[in-house]
């Protein structure tokens, strides 16, 4: 399978998650799935979103630039607007990106009933548009890692190009499995001469979820991309989802960056 169908297929993935289980299809708990939802569930899931983008402006404020305050703000990935929400919230002005027309059907929904009319919501092709504008306040978490990582390292150097001189950015990355120890957590390099062997998967039973890929990134490939962008100090930390592990990284802009 060439890169460029693998790509196509991690965007019809995503669309078929929207339409099918859009709420499982962010938080891979069962509680989230459409057939058991409740609304105390369905609560808890935006109360998570809060909780995270609270988390998100504390490490900020402690590690980064304690006087931040954000206006505008670009959430890459927005889903159904888990954490779009909340941004939306302490904003002047809040875009939600995301490759599937149902997750931001339903994230238009959600915006509505919380009566966020600063939203704007923005389908994305992974390579987001030079038209966007520029933002004080960047963020994505859990997304990057459902995208393969060549055309994810092009999305990160697009969206740094959003980040107005002196804005902060706040993005996640798996870069490392917890069952490959043994390799320090790095997967056997394949041949590029052999093809990805995605031949060899075996078939998706008619009914079973959508595929989701958990990709892993070099993190020296990240670093050099986020320096060369014009950004001298960060602050990291680690996540561990299931044994995906990741870091979480928080950095500001040069004021003087062109």
């Amino acid at each position: 399978m060439t890169s460029a169908a693998l790509n196509t297929d991690t965007d019809a993935a995503w669309e078929e998650w929207g339409r099918r289980d859009p709420y499982f299809g962010v938080l891979t708990n069962p509680k989230f799935r459409r057939s058991a939802m409740t609304t105390s569930s369905r609560s808890e899931f935006f109360r998570s979103g809060q909780v995270h983008v609270d988390y998100v402006m504390a490490m900020v404020q402690q590690y980064i630039d304690a006087d931040f305050r954000p206006k505008s703000v670009l959430d890459f990935g927005c889903g159904v607007g888990r954490t779009l929400i909340p941004l939306a919230r302490i904003a002047r002005n809040a875009v939600g990106l995301d490759i599937s027309r149902s997750m931001l059907r339903e994230a238009r929904k959600n915006c509505d009933e919380y009566q966020l009319p600063n939203v704007r919501l923005v389908l994305s092709n992974h390579l987001v548009s030079s038209t966007l504008g520029s933002f004080d306040f960047v963020h994505s978490f859990i997304v990057f890692q459902h995208i393969p990582p060549a055309r994810g390292r092009e999305t990160l150097r697009r969206l740094l190009q959003h980040l107005a001189p002196g804005g902060v950015a706040a993005l996640h990355f798996c870069y490392s499995k917890q069952h490959l120890a043994g390799t320090h957590g790095v997967a056997p390099q394949i041949d590029p001469s052999v093809g990805d062997h995605s031949e060899l998967r075996p078939p998706r039973p008619a009914g079973a979820d959508p595929e989701m890929q958990m990709n892993a990134y070099n993190v020296n490939e990240l670093l050099f991309l986020i320096q060369n962008q014009g950004v001298s100090r960060f602050h990291v930390d680690f996540t561990d989802h299931g044994g995906e592990l990741g870091i979480f990284i928080f950095f500001q802009m040069n004021r003087s960056a062109t």
